[in-house]
C-alpha cells in the first residue's frame, strides 16, 4: 500500500529543511540567503498593492511573507498562487524577448512556493515551481513541475547530511562492472576522471579524491535550485533538483533531474525537444537536442548530444559531438565524433581526436563470463564502417581499422597504422605508418579540425592537437623496436638509416601511385615483403606487417620532422638566445629526472605530460598537500606551462636517438650548421606533406568509379568541386608557405 503524506495546510511552503538538520542559531532560509548574496531592499506590500493583487485573482497563504522590491507593479501578477516565503526583485511593465519568443514581465497562471524571483522575470503557465532562486530577466513558460528537494545535489556525486552511502551517484566509466567508478562534480575535467579511473591500484589516492569531492561539494541540506539570469525555460514537463547557469535556453525537454547545466553569456548552453537528462553535468556551451538521453554522465565544454543519442555512465570530453548512437560506460577525451544511429561504444577509454563510423560496435560482445572487459584506444582512434571489436583490446594512437568483423581481441601497438582482417587469407594485417605514407590529408585534417572546432571561451582542459607530440613519438620509437625485432627474426635487413632524411619516405609519390586498401603490388611485395608478427591478436593465426621497410623509414622521418619542428619552435621563441646557450639549456635534465630522454608520458584527458609530473601530483594529493579540485586544476595549469619546455627537451633527445648517439656524447645538433641543414630538410618535408595532402584528396576525384554518377567531368566538378579547390588543401598550402617563411627566418639568425 502506498503511503500518502497528509500535511497541515498552514505549513505549505515552509519547513523545507527538517529541524534536525538546521544548525543552531540558523533558520530554514540560511543557505537560501547565502545563495542570494545577502538581503536586498525587500519590503512588505503596501495596501493598494495588496488590493490590486487580490483583485487580479491572486492568492497567498500569508501576504506578510510576500516581499517585493521597488519599483513594483502589482498589476503584472495575475491568477497565481503563492506559498511560503516569496521575494520579488524589481517588476516593471517591460517585454522580454529571446529569439522570436517574447513575453511581458510578470507572473500569470502559476503556482509558486518559497522562491526568490529576480528583476523583471517572466513566469507564465507554470503549474508548480518550488524552492528556486530565479535570476534577473528569466523567462519560465509552460512548465509542468519544477521543484528542489532539501537534499538536492545537482548532479554532484555527494551525500547531504544524514544520507546513507547507498544513495551516492557513481559513474561506471571504462568498465561495466564498476571497478573504475568515479564521482561526478560540476567542475570535472576529463583529466580528473582519468586520474580517478585509471590509477585504481593507488587506493589511498582514489580515496583522497572521493574525500575532496565530498568536502568541496557536499555539506548541509537546504540548497535551492538556481535559474541563472537571462535564461529561458519553456514547454518543459519535469524539472527536479536542477541548477542552471546564465543565458541557458531550455525548450521542450521531458525530464531534467539532479543535474547542473553550466552556462554563461559567452558560452550559453541549450537543451531541446524530447531530451531527458538525469544525474549529471552539462558543460558550458553544450547542447542536447531531439530526444537525446543522458543518465549518470558528465559533458564537457562545447559538446553536442543530438538526434536521440544515448549517453549513459560516461564522461564526454570537450568539443565532442555525439548523434543518434549509444554510448555506455566510457571515458572519452576531448574531440570525439560519433554520428550514426547504428554505432555503439561500450566500456572504453578513448583518448581523443577520435571518429567512429556507421555500424561500428566497439566492445559490444563479451569474451568472458562477466562484463568486465575494456577497450583502450590512443588519440586519433578511427574504426571504419561496420567494424566490430571485442573486449579486451588496446590500440596505439591514430589507428584506422578497415571494415570488418574482428573475431579476436587486438593489441595494436603500432601507431598511425591501418588494420585489416583478411578473411581470404585468414590473417590479421597491419600496415604501420599508413597515414604518413598514404593519407596525409586525413592526418593533417584531423589536427586542423580539432583546433577549428574548439569553441571554448575558457580552455580549462589543455588539449594537445598535433598528431606528433611526445606521446605519439614514444609510440613510434617502441614500434620501430618491434619492427626491427620482426625483421631480425625473418632475416630481413633494415633499410639504410640515411633514408629517413628524404622528404618522401616511400621513394615515390605513393599517395598517387598506390592504394594499399586493396592489395600490395607484386613487385613491391618482393622488395618489401610482409613480415610475420606476433602479439597483435589473441588468436594464434597469421599476423603480418605490410610494407615494413617503408614503414620503418616513414616512422623515422616522422620522428625527425617532430624533433626538428619542435626544436625550431622552441628556438624561435628565444629571440635573445643564441644557439650555443639554447643547446646548453636543452642538455640540462628536467627537474628530478635523470639525463637522457623521458620515455614515459601520460595523456591525461587530452593534455600530455611527463609521467614524473603526474606521479608527483598524485603524491601531493595522496599526502594531503592538495585538498581541493581548484588546486588540482591549478596543478594542470602548471604542467601546461612547463609543457613547451618538456616537449623541446624531449625532441632534443629524440634527435639524439635518431642519430644513434649516446646521451653522454656531444649532441649532433650542437653545430649550428648541422641544425641549419636540418631546417632546410624540414622545409622540404613540410612542402612534401602539402603535396601529399593534395594527392590524398585527388585520389577521390581521379577514381573512375567516383565519376560514374555524373554525365561528364564538368558536372562532377559543379557538384563536388575539385581537389585543387578544396578549402583544406588550400589552407595547408597557405600554412606551408607561412611555415617555410618562418623557418627561413631562423636560418638567418646568428649563432
Amino acid at each position: 500500500m502506498i503511503e500518502t503524506n497528509i500535511l497541515p495546510p498552514e505549513r505549505y511552503g515552509y519547513d523545507f529543511i527538517p529541524p534536525r538538520y538546521i544548525p543552531q542559531g540558523k533558520d530554514e532560509y540560511w543557505i537560501r540567503n547565502q545563495q542570494t548574496g545577502g538581503s536586498k531592499a525587500w519590503r512588505n506590500l503596501k495596501p493598494h498593492e495588496l488590493e490590486i493583487l487580490i483583485k487580479n485573482q491572486n492568492y497567498c497563504s500569508d501576504w506578510d511573507n510576500f516581499l517585493v522590491t521597488d519599483p513594483f507593479e502589482p498589476a503584472l501578477i495575475r491568477n497565481s498562487a503563492f506559498y511560503g516565503l516569496i521575494r520579488f526583485g524589481m517588476l516593471k511593465n517591460t517585454l522580454l524577448r529571446r529569439h522570436d519568443f517574447c513575453l511581458p514581465a510578470g507572473v500569470r497562471n502559476s503556482t509558486i512556493i518559497s522562491c526568490d524571483i529576480g528583476d523583471n522575470a517572466v513566469i507564465q503557465d507554470c503549474t508548480y515551481i518550488s524552492h528556486y532562486i530565479i535570476g534577473d530577466e528569466v523567462i519560465l513558460s509552460r512548465i509542468d513541475e519544477m521543484e528542489t528537494t532539501n537534499h538536492a545535489k545537482f548532479g554532484n556525486g555527494i551525500l547531504k547530511e544524514g544520507e546513507d552511502e547507498d544513495v551516492r551517484i557513481w559513474i561506471d566509466v571504462m568498465n561495466e562492472a564498476g571497478g573504475r567508478s568515479i564521482l561526478p562534480f560540476a567542475d570535472m575535467l576529463p583529466s580528473d576522471a582519468f586520474f580517478w579511473a585509471a590509477y585504481r591500484d593507488d587506493i589511498q589516492f582514489t580515496e583522497k579524491l572521493k574525500t575532496i569531492t565530498q568536502e568541496q561539494y557536499g555539506g548541509f541540506r537546504g540548497n535551492y535550485g538556481v535559474i541563472g539570469s537571462g535564461s529561458v525555460i519553456k514547454s518543459t514537463r519535469i524539472i527536479k533538483d536542477m541548477q542552471v547557469g546564465e543565458f541557458a535556453y531550455i525548450k521542450g525537454a521531458n525530464k531534467l533531474k539532479n543535474i547542473s547545466i553550466l552556462s554563461s553569456e559567452d558560452e550559453p548552453s541549450q537543451i531541446g525537444e524530447g531530451v531527458e537528462m538525469v544525474n549529471g553535468i552539462v558543460g558550458y556551451g553544450s547542447h542536447a537536442f531531439y530526444g537525446s538521453k543522458a543518465v549518470r554522465f558528465v559533458m564537457g565544454r562545447n559538446c553536442n548530444l543530438k538526434y536521440g543519442a544515448r549517453l549513459i555512465h560516461s564522461v564526454l570530453g570537450d568539443n565532442s559531438t555525439v548523434s543518434c548512437c549509444e554510448i555506455l560506460n566510457n571515458l572519452i577525451f576531448p574531440v570525439h565524433e560519433q554520428h550514426h544511429n547504428n554505432s555503439f561504444l561500450i566500456a572504453s577509454l578513448i583518448q581523443g581526436m577520435s571518429n567512429m563510423a556507421a555500424g561500428a560496435t566497439i566492445g559490444s560482445n563479451h569474451n568472458s563470463r562477466a562484463n568486465d572487459g575494456e577497450i583502450r584506444a590512443g588519440r586519433g582512434f578511427w574504426p571504419g564502417l561496420a567494424v566490430t571489436l571485442k573486449h579486451s583490446s588496446r590500440f596505439a594512437s591514430f589507428v584506422l581499422i578497415a571494415k570488418g568483423d574482428y573475431p579476436y581481441e587486438l593489441n595494436i601497438t603500432l601507431p598511425f597504422s591501418l588494420v585489416n582482417n583478411n578473411i581470404k587469407l585468414d590473417r590479421l594485417e597491419v600496415m604501420p605508418a599508413y597515414f604518413w605514407m598514404y593519407n596525409l590529408y586525413a592526418l593533417e585534417r584531423n589536427s586542423w579540425k580539432a583546433a577549428a572546432r574548439d569553441k571554448r571561451m575558457i580552455k580549462e582542459q589543455h588539449i594537445e592537437m598535433d598528431y606528433l607530440a611526445p606521446d605519439t613519438a614514444e609510440e613510434i620509437i617502441a614500434a620501430l623496436a618491434q619492427i626491427e625485432a620482426w625483421m631480425s627474426d625473418a632475416g630481413v635487413p633494415a633499410p639504410n638509416i640515411s633514408a629517413d632524411h628524404a622528404p618522401n619516405p616511400a621513394g615515390s609519390n605513393s599517395a598517387e601511385n598506390e592504394d594499399p586498401e586493396y592489395e600490395v603490388p607484386a613487385e613491391d611485395s618482393q622488395k618489401d615483403p610482409a613480415l610475420p608478427a606476433r602479439g597483435l591478436e589473441r588468436r594464434h593465426r597469421g599476423q603480418v606487417i605490410l610494407k615494413p621497410r617503408k614503414a620503418w623509414t616513414a616512422y623515422r622521418q616522422m620522428l625527425r620532422y617532430y624533433a626538428i619542428g619542435t626544436l625550431a619552435e622552441a628556438f624561435k621563441t628565444r629571440r635573445d638566445s643564441g644557439w650555443a646557450s639554447f643547446c646548453s639549456e636543452m642538455d640540462k635534465p628536467l627537474l628530478n629526472t635523470k639525463p637522457g630522454r623521458i620515455a614515459e608520458w601520460v595523456n591525461m584527458g587530452g593534455q600530455i605530460a611527463p609521467t614524473f609530473r603526474v606521479d608527483e601530483l598524485r603524491s601531493r594529493i595522496r599526502e594531503g598537500k592538495i585538498s581541493n579540485w581548484n588546486s588540482i586544476h591549478a596543478a594542470y595549469d602548471e604542467m601546461a606551462a612547463a609543457y613547451a619546455e618538456d616537449k623541446a627537451r624531449h625532441a632534443w633527445e629524440v634527435y639524439r636517438y635518431l642519430c644513434k648517439a649516446e646521451s653522454s656524447e656531444a649532441h649532433p645538433l650542437k653545430d649550428f650548421e648541422a641544425f641549419k641543414k636540418e631546417l632546410e630538410t624540414l622545409i622540404q618535408t613540410r612542402v612534401w606533406i602539402a603535396e601529399q595532402v593534395y594527392a590524398s584528396r585527388a585520389k577521390d576525384f581521379n577514381d573512375p568509379f567516383r565519376a560514374i554518377t555524373y554525365r561528364n567531368k564538368k558536372e562532377m566538378e559543379q557538384v563536388v568541386g575539385s581537389a585543387g579547390d578544396n578549402s583544406f588543401v588550400k589552407l595547408v598550402q597557405e600554412k606551408t608557405a607561412a611555415f617555410a617563411e618562418e623557418i627561413t627566418g631562423l636560418l638567418c639568425r646568428n649563432q
